[in-house]
């Protein structure tokens, strides 16, 4: 057996005992050399560092009238002694927003306008490398004009809920004048968002208070009868479902798992068909997300059941029920658990929840964001470690040596140690993601990449690691080269595309080096 000398990079290298018998922390530094041409590769595990991956992680919350500031907004972490943003936590921007406020004439979109506020903050995110998401808000009765007064002035019938505020109307879904504006809207808004790269997801359903898929009007409540009601609110479902899945094609679709969605109550027992609808919208590609997370009293049995049946199926997006700056008296929730004054406690609350149902993603809600990192940051810091999907491979077995056109097998081992997963499987990414190889020159560029098809990160569950064998032909010109590591978009000529959690530095193109291979 021969020792080499120390490395400077933080890999492990053995070779020669079965692969469960190696200790990784008993070689956290050091190169072992048991074979002539093969070794093994243990990557050192980065448990803390932010990784910005889409449906992964923290979402910022932005209003329709933040301005440039609202980037930079900072607050103080007694853990770090040091102000911190919220940016720097973050994977994406989440506006919520009225039609009104994006399509104020017919034709004429806030997106294309470089003078609008929700325009700059769009584009303010985009500046910074965040994705965007968005929930497109059309009832009136709380918030005012958020369906545009053109949709109205064309014919569209509506609801008034106080004739005092006449400006407050609330449109009734099935209206043809409505649907006629409102799906040229999506599509343009789908034209310019379906993209990935720039938008994180979308809450697609944006229908009833404050387009949380509840207390949704179809007529006027006093003359309405419940076998029309059901009737409507299925019909309405599946046109805004249909039209959402058919224009975004690319970026993932959410919506929210009520226990009375589309139904015209907020507060009583789960409607019989909730479940069925929901499932009908999960068929045509949508993932989950709820708005009452740590509101005991709200998120119930009926909630945590539904989450339990498509975790690991379909990813969860939290938002937190209670809003502790201002309007809701947290303390009196059903769980005893929150005192007044302390936010605490309510941050708590919701990160059990989310812990519970597996949530990817988490909240720094507007007014609620200085509480996560004044009062509980270290919450803050357990999801990151915890959260969402954390992959990494944990083994891998490589050749030092090959020629030109020989053949080897690389064998790989993947650990997901985040509570939630990888959703590969959601229609819109339809598995794009896969494990790849590649060889770098001195350059670091990749000279040939080696896809490993079989791999399915959505396979990669906590605590449960999965093997893979790759073979890997070589087509290369003499020389020296380095073995590099990634999780790449098939769809973009097998980029590297989601941040893998290793303690190692990547490369200018995202691929992680592991160990070098001599052609000669």
């Amino acid at each position: 057996m021969m020792i080499n000398k120390v490395m400077k990079s933080a890999f492990v290298f053995f070779l020669g005992l079965p692969l469960l018998a190696v200790s990784q922390a008993s070689f956290t530094t050091t190169e072992v050399a048991l074979s002539k041409n093969n070794i093994i590769i243990l990557p050192k595990y980065d448990s803390v560092s932010v990784l910005r991956n889409p449906l992964n992680g923290w979402v910022m919350y932005a209003s329709r009238s933040a301005n440039e500031s609202y980037w930079d907004t900072e607050y103080f972490v007694p853990e770090l002694n040091k102000k911190v943003k919220a940016i720097d936590y973050a994977s994406a921007c989440y506006l919520r927003t009225s039609w009104s406020s994006l399509n104020p004439k017919d034709g004429v979109y806030a997106w294309n306008d470089p003078k609008s506020k929700i325009g700059k903050l769009i584009r303010g995110a985009q500046n910074r490398g965040l994705p965007i998401a968005f929930r497109i808000v059309v009832d009136g009765r709380d918030q005012g004009q958020n369906t545009p007064k053109f949709v109205f002035d064309a014919g569209a019938k509506y609801y008034l809920e106080n004739s005092e505020n006449p400006d407050r109307q609330t449109p009734y879904p099935q209206d043809p004048v409505f649907r006629k504006y409102y799906t040229k809207f999506i599509e343009a808004f789908a034209k310019e968002f379906n993209d990935p790269e720039r938008t994180s997801f979308i809450d697609a359903y944006g229908l009833g208070k404050w387009g949380e898929a509840h207390h949704v009007v179809y007529q006027d409540p006093k003359t309405a009868k419940p076998e029309d009601t059901e009737k409507l609110k299925e019909e309405v479902l599946d046109w805004v479902t249909d039209l959402y899945a058919r224009t975004f094609t690319k970026v993932p679709l959410v919506i929210n798992y009520h226990r009375l969605v589309g139904h015209p109550e907020s507060w009583a027992p789960a409607n019989p068909n909730s479940e069925r609808l929901l499932v009908k919208a999960i068929e045509k590609g949508y993932s989950l997300r709820h708005d009452a997370f740590g509101m005991t009293g709200y998120y119930q049995t009926w909630e945590k059941d539904f989450a339990k049946r498509w975790n690991f199926k379909r990813p969860i997006i939290m938002e937190g029920g209670w809003i502790t700056s201002r309007t809701h008296k947290y303390w009196i929730d059903p769980s005893g658990n929150y005192r007044e004054g302390h936010a605490e406690d309510v941050r708590k609350g919701e990160f059990d929840a989310s812990a519970e149902a597996h949530v990817n993603m988490m909240d720094f809600r507007s007014g609620d964001t200085d509480s996560w990192f004044e009062k509980s940051f270290p919450l803050v810091q357990e999801f990151v470690a915890k959260g969402g999907y954390r992959l990494y491979p944990d083994q891998v077995i490589l050749p030092k040596q090959l020629k030109s056109g020989q053949s080897a097998v690389i064998t790989h081992r993947w650990q997901n140690k985040g509570w939630g997963y990888f959703p590969n499987n959601i229609p819109q990414w339809n598995y794009k993601y896969k494990v790849a190889f590649a060889l770098l020159d001195d350059e670091n560029k990749a000279k040939q990449i080696f896809v490993a098809a079989e791999s399915e990160p959505s396979d990669w569950l906590k605590d449960n690691p999965v093997s893979y064998d790759l073979k890997a032909t070589i087509d290369l010109p003499k020389g020296n080269y380095t073995w590099a590591v990634a999780i790449v978009d098939t769809t973009k000529e097998n980029q590297p595309a989601i941040k893998l959690a290793i303690e190692a530095d990547a490369t200018v193109e995202g691929w992680i080096k592991l160990n070098d291979l001599q052609i000669p």
